[in-house]
């Protein structure tokens, strides 16, 4: 697998996503938010942050940058791309993913490992992990309460498009939702940090089968 880490002016997460990717074996580069050609990689990743200083709203300035419609593209291609956190809320404004991420319903920036469970295990991002099962991954964001209308609600629902939900009430998000995909499949937006869980060293590993499900589906 051949992955790209966009980074964007004011992300802080870019060397977290490269150095999980490189540990499962990917072959990884950081790319800036100026490139206009992702065609040679199979997998995009926006990593976690405050792109932009976070002006206007999280992700508001970043979908205006060459490397989002260069993004664009390669989601019209079918491409694989992820959005953590920054990157989450930056696919929502770019129209790649429904829904929008607002303040944290107690307004505050949150910074814990909380409870997910797999909501469906037969995809691309979640293939190494056992449908309902449960892990623990890390968040920090201050808006990342994922809301949308109920008929988009309904449809995420009917659709499977929810792939990772809180098991509790961690900032006020619709449905408990903490990542989902586009109907497509190759989309992903999730705000916790799966790349923040995948050494030892950090005494949580619950991370590194969503880089190994990736890794295992670019390679077959």
């Amino acid at each position: 697998m051949k992955a790209a880490v966009i980074t964007f002016p004011g992300s802080n997460c870019d060397f977290d996503i490269y150095h999980a990717l490189e540990n499962v074996g990917a072959e990884v580069d950081l790319l800036s938010a100026d490139v206009t050609d992702l065609s040679a990689y199979d997998a995009i990743f926006l990593p976690g942050g405050f792109s932009y200083g976070d002006y206007l709203r999280s992700g508001a300035v970043a979908k205006f940058s060459p490397a989002m419609a260069a993004v664009k593209q390669e989601v019209a291609a079918g491409k694989i791309v992820v959005g953590i956190c920054n990157g989450f809320q930056i696919l929502t404004e770019a129209g790649l993913l429904p829904g929008q991420l607002m303040v944290n319903e107690q307004p505050d920036f949150i910074c814990d490992e909380v409870e997910l469970t797999i909501e469906d295990y037969d995809t691309p991002f979640t293939n190494a992990y056992a449908q309902g099962q449960s892990i623990k991954i890390p968040i920090a964001h201050g808006e990342g309460n994922y809301t949308i209308d109920d008929a988009g609600l309904a449809e995420l629902e009917a659709n499977q498009q929810i792939l990772f939900r809180y098991q509790g009430n961690v900032n006020g998000s619709d449905h408990r939702i903490a990542g989902i995909c586009n109907r497509a499949g190759n989309v992903l937006g999730m705000m916790p940090h799966p790349e923040r869980a995948t050494e030892a060293l950090t005494g949580n590993l619950d991370g590194r089968p969503f880089f190994e499900s990736l890794l295992k589906q670019l390679t077959v």
